[in-house]
Order: C-alpha cells, then sequence, then structure tokens
C-alpha cells in the first residue's frame, strides 16, 4: 500500500479538510468538496492517496533528480 500521508475529514457544513500528516493542507468548499466525495468513495486507498495529493498540489513533479544536483541543495 502506498500511503503518501493524506487524510481528509467532512465537516458538517459539507467542507471538505484534507490533511497532510496531521497537518492541514487544503480546503474544500461548495462543488468541489461534493465532487470529492463522489469520486473518493469509488477509489482505492493508494488512488485516494494521489487524488488528495493533486488536489493539494502536493505531488512529484519529475524534477527531484534534477533539483538534487543545483548548488543550492548541495
Amino acid at each position: 500500500m502506498e500511503d503518501l500521508g493524506f487524510d481528509y475529514q467532512i465537516a458538517k457544513n459539507g467542507n471538505v479538510r484534507i490533511y497532510h500528516f496531521q497537518r492541514l493542507a487544503t480546503t474544500l468548499r461548495a462543488k468541489k468538496s461534493a465532487e470529492f466525495v463522489k469520486k473518493v468513495e469509488k477509489l482505492s486507498f493508494e488512488q485516494q492517496q494521489q487524488l488528495m495529493a493533486r488536489l493539494t498540489g502536493n505531488y512529484k513533479r519529475g524534477n527531484e533528480r534534477q533539483a538534487k544536483q543545483h548548488p543550492k541543495n548541495r
């Protein structure tokens, strides 16, 4: 299982709070929260993690190897 550290809570008002390692990453409201709830119920755990990563913008972009070699990161 691929656990990227994401979790979510549905508030009473319908908002969805997405957490990354127990820290609030983003809040979805109105239409976006309703769409998220519909999607997430149908997905596997790994797919849920990927969806939340994409919604928060916290996912690998493919340039990590290049960034390691940058002078600022040495």
